[in-house]
């Protein structure tokens, strides 16, 4: 009895255990608040959204598009989280966000910034052949049970700049090097290419992330990741992006394509990936 009693402590020890070097982390973009998206308006759709978040338990993700009031929408609504991130406008509340939500009971911040994606990257401002500023906003985070620290990257890439996102993705890759010294990281984004294209590689190929997609053994991937609020869309692009340096581990990768009253909660599909280190 004493026996099967030890026994059965040191397997609880060992999937507690294992549970706290796991965790799901996610990008999501949300659509910024447009008028013009009759039929899916914010208001009606962020609801949803946040329910969505809650159910499938992502502990720590990256936003695009999100402006102020929608930020603050999905934080009031999603207790036990904050985030972090700068408006692309004017390095404040201005504009586009790209922020990131973490779950406070399980992490904490031990270093943020925002850079921009552009040769100036210190100011608001557009980069290469860009049709906007683009931001990048990033958290050096530790998980607060076992002290593992790691970086999180997320951007929102050009939709029309094709050297602008070459040279983001290049960017993005330089300052986790000059920033990572070697820590774990994860970028994060909406990088406006799928997984053919040249941008794409520079990231996958770079030696320092791989897309989860390709490291998990289990994979979910019924559509691509861009609706346009179509519930009949179908493709197998797949243009937002979850990449993982070598310390970590995918157990299972998920396109979420859940919708409400043949609706759907943004734009965008959300994307998730099941993570271990």
């Amino acid at each position: 009895m004493k026996r099967a009693v030890i026994t059965a402590a040191i397997l609880l020890f060992v999937i507690a255990n294992s549970l706290a070097q796991q965790f799901v982390v996610a990008t999501y973009n949300i659509r910024y608040d447009a008028a013009s998206d009759t039929g899916n308006l914010w208001k009606d759709r962020y609801p949803h959204l946040v329910q969505l978040i809650k159910f499938h338990g992502f502990d720590i993700f990256g936003t695009q598009e999100g402006l102020k009031h929608q930020l603050e929408d999905i934080r009031k609504n999603l207790p036990g989280y904050a985030y972090i991130g700068v408006g692309r406008d004017d390095g404040k509340d201005g504009g586009e966000h790209s922020a990131i939500f973490y779950n406070t009971a399980r992490f904490d911040v031990v270093k943020q910034g925002d850079f921009w994606l552009a040769p100036n990257t210190d100011i608001p401002n557009k980069g290469w052949d860009a049709a906007l500023p683009r931001v990048c906003s990033w958290g050096l985070f530790k998980d607060k049970d076992t002290g593992f620290e790691f970086l999180l990257f997320n951007a929102h890439f050009d939709h029309v700049g094709v050297e602008a996102r070459k040279e983001s993705a290049r960017l993005i890759i330089k300052k986790a090097d000059e920033l990572s010294s070697g820590t774990p990281m994860i970028i994060t984004g909406d990088f406006n290419v799928d997984q053919h294209n040249e941008s794409y590689h520079v990231l996958n190929n770079s030696g320092e992330v791989t897309d989860a997609y390709e490291l998990a053994p289990l994979k979910y991937a019924p559509n691509g990741t861009f609706n346009g609020f179509d519930i009949k869309r179908k493709s197998d692009s797949r243009i937002d992006h979850i990449f993982l340096s070598k310390h970590f581990r995918a157990v299972r990768y998920g396109i979420l394509t859940d919708s409400y009253q043949a609706k759907l909660p943004s734009d965008h599909f959300p994307v998730m990936a099941e993570i271990r280190y």
